[in-house]
């Protein structure tokens, strides 16, 4: 879905709202549009917690997902779109990612 595929070498740590916080992988370009959110007050806070992950089979399985079912946000983003893990070999790929990378 995405106009170019979007390969991802970092995890950020992404505060809601409401306080309550998630992990998600993304790159600086993502990294970028999650700050603008935050600057919108659609999320409360991003920042990152690990760079420059290693791109291993899981990080490649959820990197396909993502890039099959989202587009991904426009600089004049006006929504934050949380991804989904279904249960999974998607979800079994982000736990491995978050685990292998020391984080959650």
């Amino acid at each position: 879905m995405a106009d170019k595929f979007q390969v991802f070498d970092l995890i950020q740590e992404i505060t809601r709202n409401d306080g309550s916080r998630y992990f998600e992988l993304g790159n600086l370009m993502m990294n970028g549009r999650a700050e603008k959110a935050a600057m919108k007050g659609l999320i409360k806070r991003v920042r990152i917690v690990q760079l420059n992950i290693p791109h291993s089979t899981a990080v490649t399985a959820y990197e396909q997902y993502i890039n099959d079912h989202y587009e991904f946000p426009s600089a004049d983003l006006t929504s934050w779109e949380e991804w989904d893990k279904p249960e999974g070999p998607v979800r079994q790929a982000y736990h491995e990612i978050l685990k292998q990378n020391h984080v959650g």
